[in-house]
């Protein structure tokens, strides 16, 4: 049995109000959005060296960034907004990758619009 794995951290359909957006109406009041997130946080223990959450990387800590990045001020475009969020996902202990998908769930009545960066290594 091998001692390492690749481990991803993943945080699937995080859904809050963010300010985004060029539209008057956009720019008039928060809009929901949702977030996914992959971290590649490359090859871990198969087993980590104890059970203390401050050896790994804490995915409450990861969710709080999502949520900060995506609400801290209005933002124009939603590649700006990815992109700072990659970047700053980016700069956690131990990830090596980020995959981020931002989807605007209410832009149209008939579908959604999203983006999706890979940055890093997969």
């Amino acid at each position: 049995m091998s001692d390492a794995a690749t481990q991803t951290l993943t945080l699937t359909g995080l859904r809050f109000e963010a300010n985004l957006g060029i539209l008057d109406h956009e720019r008039s009041a928060p809009q929901p959005i949702r977030v996914d997130a992959e971290l590649n946080l490359g090859p871990q223990p198969l087993m980590p060296r104890d059970d203390d959450i401050y050896h790994v990387l804490d995915y409450r800590k990861v969710r709080r960034i999502i949520i900060e990045e995506c609400t801290a001020e209005h933002v124009n475009l939603l590649e700006s907004l990815i992109g700072k969020l990659a970047h700053r996902l980016m700069q956690l202990p131990g990830v090596v990758g980020a995959r981020v998908r931002i989807t605007k769930l209410e832009i149209f009545e008939d579908c959604e619009v999203a983006i999706r960066v890979e940055t890093g290594l997969w």
